[in-house]
């Protein structure tokens, strides 16, 4: 048995590029930055910052293109991919990406200004063969019948 799986909570690093292939299937394409901080024996703060290649494909390429934008703060959860290619010298080139299976949108989708609200948007696609939009629901139900 073995698990190829990543969690990653980091930024966009810059606006997603979404190309459409055969039968309007979306691909996005971004980077995302993830830090992390630590004090140094001599007391000095450092912080070091990974950038990670994602892939997202269709339907949640979509959410992507419609709603996520450089800077916004996401999780991903998806799988590691390497691929390589030989480029026009004939050199083997490598890139590792992360394809994400699942986001979340933390902080809230944008207004019309470019800021964010209170509110968490989530998106999930669940398979490579089809892909689902998960909103959650934040009206509120008149008939709770919680004892709080």
């Amino acid at each position: 048995m073995s698990v190829n799986k990543v969690i990653l909570v980091g930024n966009v690093g810059r606006d997603p590029e979404v190309r459409y292939l055969d039968k309007d299937v979306a691909v996005a394409n971004f980077p995302l930055a993830t830090s992390e901080s630590y004090t140094a024996k001599n007391g000095e703060k450092v912080t070091s910052t990974e950038w990670h290649n994602i892939v997202i494909w269709r339907g949640l390429a979509k959410v992507v293109e419609q709603y996520v934008k450089k800077g916004d703060r996401l999780y991903i959860e998806g799988r590691i991919r390497t691929r390589s290619w030989e480029d026009k010298e004939g050199n083997k080139r490598y890139t590792t990406e992360i394809y994400g299976d699942n986001m979340e949108m933390l902080g809230g989708p944008r207004n019309q200004q470019g800021g964010n609200d209170n509110q968490n948007q989530s998106s999930s696609a669940q398979n490579d063969k089809g892909n689902s939009v998960n909103e959650p629901d934040f009206s509120p139900n008149e008939e709770d019948d919680l004892p709080f």
